[in-house]
């Protein structure tokens, strides 16, 4: 786990997701989990900011975060969702048993050491039918703006906890074996001055 941790990083992303779901990042995160019901895993839970959105009809949250200082809050959002959220240690390919109803990625496999390994764990612990909701920033459509991301990647995943901002990661759930119900491709600048990124939003059935 001590590959997972980015302490400073983590206390500049709990400011920065409140910033950006004041300027619509929750309404993405409530659409993520709309009509989701069941047993969830959501990977890569962060400081718990999609908890507040989950709906009654969810019986169980495992949530899954490997950084010490991000679960620390996840932990403390759990408390307070309205929905039974049970934060724990744990990363991409290292998850919980199954069977879940439906897992969540939200703005996590754009950081993985590999998406395909990271959705294969997925699979296995999804039910048949199981339903991936993901919501991730990804390479853009726009040829020369998925150029342009190419070129700041190999900084980019430096100063920030290996995030690729240039994976195709439709592409990477498709050949996962899932049956991709809905993507909606949008560009969104979670903050202030900086430019917008490509975004897809959307669902998966196994």
């Amino acid at each position: 786990m001590s590959d997972f941790q980015h302490p400073r990083l983590a206390r500049i992303y709990v400011d920065a997701s409140r910033i950006a779901d004041e300027r619509g990042g929750a309404a993405h995160r409530a659409r993520l989990v709309a009509g989701l019901s069941g047993r969830v895993i959501e990977v890569g839970a962060g400081n718990g900011r999609n908890f507040a959105h989950y709906p009654q009809a969810v019986t169980e949250v495992v949530a899954v975060e490997p950084d010490d200082t991000l679960r620390a809050h996840a932990t403390r959002a759990a408390a307070a969702a309205p929905v039974p959220v049970t934060v724990v240690a744990g990363h991409s390919e290292a998850l919980p048993e199954g069977p879940f109803d439906a897992a969540v990625c939200s703005l996590v496999l754009c950081s993985v050491p590999s998406p395909s390994r990271a959705l294969a764990a997925l699979a296995g612990v999804l039910r048949p039918g199981g339903q991936l909701r993901f919501y991730e920033h990804v390479r853009s459509a726009n040829r020369v703006y998925g150029l342009l991301q190419d070129l700041i990647t190999p900084a980019w995943k430096v100063m920030a906890g290996g995030c690729h901002p240039n994976r195709d990661t439709l592409a990477v759930i498709r050949r996962a074996g899932f049956a991709v119900e809905e993507a909606d491709r949008f560009a969104f600048a979670p903050q202030s001055g900086i430019p917008p990124m490509a975004h897809v939003l959307g669902r998966a059935r196994l």
